[in-house]
């Protein structure tokens, strides 16, 4: 198999409601490849994608791997964003957060390269 890039996708509730969450939280607008789909590409490769599955909503993790962490936290803090589940290693440092269907959401930077991409 010769993968070329890869797209997290995440479930939630209801996709007009998670819409403007995720995007004031990736400060960008989604694209909107199918009408039950809300999609990010990312500067250096990979994407998300949000669908509407009820059933699924809050089962799911992503991560999403940034430069600098510190601005981040600020960004997410000013949103009302709790990041207190903080971690860090020699290799790289996270805060965990959720979304409001309970999903999952590492952000990380690299501390060594090659570790995130």
């Amino acid at each position: 198999m010769m993968v070329q890039n890869a797209l997290a996708s995440v479930a939630v509730r209801k996709l007009a409601t998670a819409l403007p969450w995720y995007e004031k939280l990736l400060d960008a607008k989604a694209s909107r490849p199918m009408p039950e789909v809300g999609e990010w590409q990312f500067q250096r490769g990979g994407g998300l994608q949000l669908y509407e599955l009820p059933e699924r909503a809050g089962e799911g993790s992503v991560t999403l791997a940034v430069n600098d962490l510190e601005p981040e936290i600020e960004h997410l803090e000013k949103l009302g964003i709790d990041t207190s589940h903080k971690t860090s290693s020699d290799k790289v440092r996270t805060v965990m957060i959720t979304d409001p269907d309970g999903n999952h959401i590492a952000i990380a930077e690299a501390l060594m390269p090659g570790v995130i991409r």
